[in-house]
Parts: structure tokens; C-alpha cells; sequence
């Protein structure tokens, strides 16, 4: 996925990092310098999906246009078809065994 809040925002007349950061304080986002860089520069390391949504209703866009896929930057299996790749893995796996998470063993079945 490609992040591209700098161009929505400048679609809508938001040209600096800084005036984005306090239009988001007023409506409740606080967010650090640092990660306003990586929001702004187009390199986000994560973001929170309450936070996607308080920057949509600030800057007036929606998610698709924030979040561009880039359906050519997926590896492709090697060889065959894309389809028998997929296929076959599905029907080699085992079948999956439920366990308990404090250790102790499932009663008989």
C-alpha cells in the first residue's frame, strides 16, 4: 500500500505538516512530532485505525484516498499458474488441533 496523506492534504489546501498536526489536536489527535514526519513524509511505520479515521473526518477524504494499492509490489509464487499454487497448499495441510493455553492436555474425545 502506498500512504499518500501530503497529496489529500494538499487537495484540500493543507501544504504544511504543522497546520495538519493542530487541525488533528483540535479534533482530538494528538500526535508527535516524530510521528507526524513519517504521516506526513509518506513512510509511516503503523497507525492506529481510530487514528485513520479522526484524519479522513479532518481532512475531508476517505481511506482509498489515503491508502493506494500497489497490487504490482506483491511477489508472485514460481512457476505454474496462480491459481494451482494456491490450490495445493490448502489441501496438503493438517487438520489443526485445538490445545489449551494454560498447558494442561484436551479430555478424550
Amino acid at each position: 500500500m502506498k500512504w499518500n496523506l501530503r497529496l489529500a492534504a494538499a487537495n484540500r489546501g493543507i501544504w504544511k505538516a504543522s497546520e495538519l498536526q493542530r487541525m488533528l489536536a483540535e479534533a482530538g489527535l494528538t500526535i508527535s512530532a516524530g510521528k507526524m514526519s513519517g504521516l506526513w513524509s509518506g513512510s509511516p511505520a503503523s497507525i492506529k485505525l481510530s487514528d485513520l479515521d479522526v484524519i479522513c473526518a479532518v481532512i475531508g477524504c476517505g481511506v482509498e484516498e489515503l491508502l493506494i494499492p500497489e497490487p504490482g509490489k506483491i511477489p508472485r509464487p514460481a512457476g505454474g499458474q496462480p491459481g494451482e499454487q494456491e490450490a495445493a497448499p490448502a489441501q496438503a495441510r493438517p487438520a489443526v488441533t485445538p490445545r489449551r493455553r494454560d498447558g494442561r492436555s484436551l479430555p478424550p474425545a
